[in-house]
């Protein structure tokens, strides 16, 4: 009778045990399977979150040149907002799913609750910026009275009514951590179908809705984040099945905080230099001519366009990562990272391919002038040739994210986008002329590559064991 106990006992630990890895695909799922489910939905997301700039600046250009123009300065700001949500909630993820794959449910669930006071709070520190400094932003960006009043209805809209963008992201983030992206992903679509329907109604004042321009893209976009925001909410209530958001009993933990940051923090500088960037390239190219500013902004939305595949396949290494770094499965690391280097490469050379044969079409979809064609054509060509570096320094930066170090990530971005690529673009731009600015990426992205090669391969040895 006793050793029948004892059986049916370790039968029950053994079933629940399994039971439990059967609930979390990142344990058992074949690498290669588990990468494509993970990244896919990620993928799809990030595509779709891209479009809210696309789809506005596609409708906009058909508005006027000036307000596409507007769009691109005004980007450089909302690439910041981007930066600081992405960055707390990337350091958000990866402590989540250590903490799951540790079996910490419960400190998860705490973590996810301070996770969200701090985007409240970024949230509520980027919308007082944008009720009492847009303006004195606006006129750092242009001297010209009619751009300088487009990016303040831009910026007013967008930045003041931030809120739904950082809750969007935590959502999804939330249910990232627990593996599950194709939730994720129809919170990203749900707002973008709302977003991309409502941008030429409000623009162009269609179906009885007076014609707003500029700010009606921006109250169109701010529309479809809320949308994405609530139903990203929804779905954590409702079938998030580790993770919630408790606060009878909550305490705010400092210790949870630093370790968000710890490596959110560096994500958040790596993003926030495309915002220095966009800034500096901006005020070097207005020096050439608006029609530059509004290719460079045409350009820099198509590249995080077609860049957002990679960028999603980075992001799935994440959780995946961070789960088997937290349940001390080395084995598991060694297979993401057999996976998800030869499929950034492939992704890459695709992206290169679009970029070589169909620049005049890309830029055609903006209503490109003769004067846009003839910079932009070449100059996109020019650029794909740094495809291949740039996703590498990607997804070495993520995979670094999911051991625990973000700063990798960091200067990663800092190399390829603004301590390297700024001074070159100012120079070549002076002494060469426009036709060769573009090649200063060319030697930025070469250097950031081999910088974050030689970091990664030292995490690796010394967390995974190769």
């Amino acid at each position: 009778m006793e050793k029948n106990k004892a059986g049916l006992s370790r039968q029950k630990q053994n079933g629940a045990g399994q039971a439990g890895d059967r609930q979390n695909k990142m344990a058992v799922m074949p690498m290669n399977q588990l990468l494509l489910t993970m990244s896919v939905p990620l993928m799809l997301s990030l595509l779709v979150q891209s479009l809210y700039n696309i789809v506005d600046s596609i409708f906009v250009s058909r508005y006027s040149e000036q307000a596409l123009t507007a769009t691109s300065l005004v980007y450089a700001v909302q690439f910041l907002m981007i930066a600081v949500g992405v960055g707390t909630n990337v350091g958000l993820n990866a402590l989540l799913s250590q903490r799951v794959g540790a079996k910490k449910n419960e400190e998860a669930c705490s973590a996810a609750t301070t996770g969200l006071i701090l985007n409240l709070a970024s949230a509520l520190l980027f919308s007082l910026v944008g009720i009492f400094f847009s303006k004195p932003i606006a006129g750092l960006m242009s001297s010209d009275p009619e751009l300088r009043e487009l990016c303040v209805q831009y910026m007013q809209v967008c930045v003041v009514f931030c809120y739904g963008t950082f809750i969007q992201t935590y959502g999804q983030r939330l249910l990232q951590a627990v593996g599950d992206t194709i939730l994720s992903m129809f919170s990203l679509i749900s707002g973008a179908i709302i977003n991309i329907i409502l941008d030429p109604i409000m623009i162009f004042g269609l179906l009885g809705c007076p014609e707003m321009g500029i700010r009606g893209a921006a109250i169109a976009t701010v529309i479809g984040q809320c949308v994405g925001a609530v139903v990203a909410l929804v779905l954590n209530k409702t079938k998030n099945p580790v993770i919630h958001v408790h606060f009878k009993g909550y305490h705010f933990n400092l210790a949870d905080v630093k370790a968000i940051y710890r490596v959110g923090m560096p994500t958040i500088v790596m993003q926030a230099i495309g915002s220095v960037m966009t800034f500096a390239v901006n005020a070097v190219l207005m020096s050439v001519s608006t029609t530059a500013v509004a290719f460079f902004g045409v350009y820099y939305k198509l590249q995080n366009f077609l860049m957002m595949p990679m960028n999603g396949l980075g992001q799935a290494t994440i959780p995946i990562v961070g789960y088997n770094f937290g349940a001390g499965n080395k084995d598991r690391i060694q297979k993401a990272w057999r996976c998800v280097v030869p499929a950034g490469i492939v992704m890459a050379l695709i992206g290169t391919v679009i970029f070589l044969v169909f620049p005049k079409y890309l830029l055609g979809l903006f209503a490109a002038s003769e004067e846009m064609l003839a910079i932009g054509v070449p100059a996109l060509r020019i650029i794909s040739v740094t495809f291949v570096f740039a996703t590498m320094t990607i997804i070495f930066g993520y995979f670094a994210s999911g051991l625990g170090n973000g700063v990798i990530n960091m200067v990663g971005g800092a190399i390829r986008q603004l301590v390297v690529l700024v001074p070159l673009v100012w120079l070549f731009t002076n002494l060469l002329g426009i036709s060769c600015t573009w090649y200063a990426m060319w030697i930025s992205e070469t250097l950031a590559f081999i910088y974050s090669f030689l970091s990664i391969r030292k995490e690796l040895k010394k967390k995974a064991g190769f």
